[in-house]
């Protein structure tokens, strides 16, 4: 059993033959995208109260009720409001990572001259209380160069704010006590997280492996940001990675996806939820956007395209989730 820790997914536009002409201005809905932020924010806020008493009190952080019925401790809320309050620094650094990765791609497109919504976020049940969020661009890319900045505009973003986010939640973690052992979640760790707890370990009192820290809710924001970092640099499809691949090389973009999704495939066999990402690229992938082949993105993108690459290094997980059954 897996469970697919949700993403902050990149823009999508049509794959159909397009006619580059100008797009007129749109009618943005903000009603529409303050609702989905405010509720994002009021179920992240839940799940993040209960993971910060938790916290306090060495409990483990999932127990089968927070994980399977994350917003079930709405109640528990209401007995005493304020204990929402306890919620703000996870809800408020995951939204500040979701957030910043969607601006990066809009603010991009928006001085490219390309338009885009604003971010839907997307409230859920889940352990972490949202899917994400995703912007779609709704006109047509004028060549590779814009292509490649707003799709990488994203990851780094967000990638700017998990760091300092996942130094703070580190050194506010603490060694896992006899208490909290008992969580029915498990994390994989990438290595961004190995480098940054070797960095912390001289101003650490207790220094202690990564597998024996306990977590502050801080971190497991900036866990998702990573995560979410990784999932939109794979290199195929209409995720980040496969824009940025196609703005580098066209003709390389479909066998790329098909390399992605072989690799996806055999890492299923160890977290099933990779699966998932080979059959959402199989159904997705092999059609990408028309955007000019010319000009070409000149070399000083191409390597810039390593730093994405490094950062997909960093932050991918081989097994990110895996349930203890307790």
């Amino acid at each position: 059993m897996s469970e697919t820790p949700p993403a902050s997914y990149t823009f999508e536009v049509s794959s159909y033959p397009q006619v580059f002409i100008a797009a007129p201005a749109r009618h943005r809905r903000y009603w529409l995208h303050i609702f989905l932020l405010l509720l994002t924010l009021l179920t992240t806020l839940i799940v993040g109260a209960r993971l910060q008493y938790n916290f306090i009190h060495d409990l483990p952080a999932f127990d089968p009720d927070t994980f399977v019925f994350p917003l079930f401790h709405l109640g528990w809320i209401l007995e005493h409001p304020g204990r929402i309050l306890l919620g703000v620094p996870f809800s408020l650094t995951l939204m500040g990572i979701l957030l910043s990765h969607e601006l990066g791609h809009f603010l991009l497109a928006e001085r490219n001259g390309v338009y885009a919504t604003l971010p839907y976020f997307i409230p859920a049940p889940t352990f972490i209380g949202t899917f994400g969020a995703v912007i779609r661009i709704k006109s047509p890319i004028r060549s590779r160069k814009v292509l490649f900045d707003i799709g990488i505009a994203g990851p780094i973003a967000g990638f700017l704010v998990a760091v300092p986010a996942l130094f703070w939640g580190l050194a506010l973690s603490k060694p896992m006590s006899s208490m909290a052992t008992n969580s029915v979640v498990d994390f994989g760790y990438p290595f961004i997280f190995r480098i940054v707890v070797h960095l912390l370990a001289p101003f650490t009192p207790h220094a202690v492996p990564l597998g024996s820290l306990y977590l502050h809710p801080v971190a497991l924001a900036a866990w998702v940001g990573m995560f979410a970092t990784a999932l939109n640099l794979l290199p195929g499809g209409q995720l980040d990675g496969g824009h940025i691949t196609y703005a580098i090389s066209p003709r390389a973009h479909k066998w790329v996806t098909r390399a992605a999704i072989v690799a996806l495939i055999v890492m299923g066999k160890f977290w099933q939820g990779w699966w998932l990402w080979a059959v959402i690229l199989g159904f997705t992938g092999m059609r990408h956007p028309n955007v000019p082949p010319w000009p070409d993105v000149g070399r000083a993108r191409r390597w810039l395209s390593l730093l994405g690459a490094i950062m997909l290094a960093l932050t991918i997980v081989p097994v990110p989730v895996a349930l203890t059954g307790s």
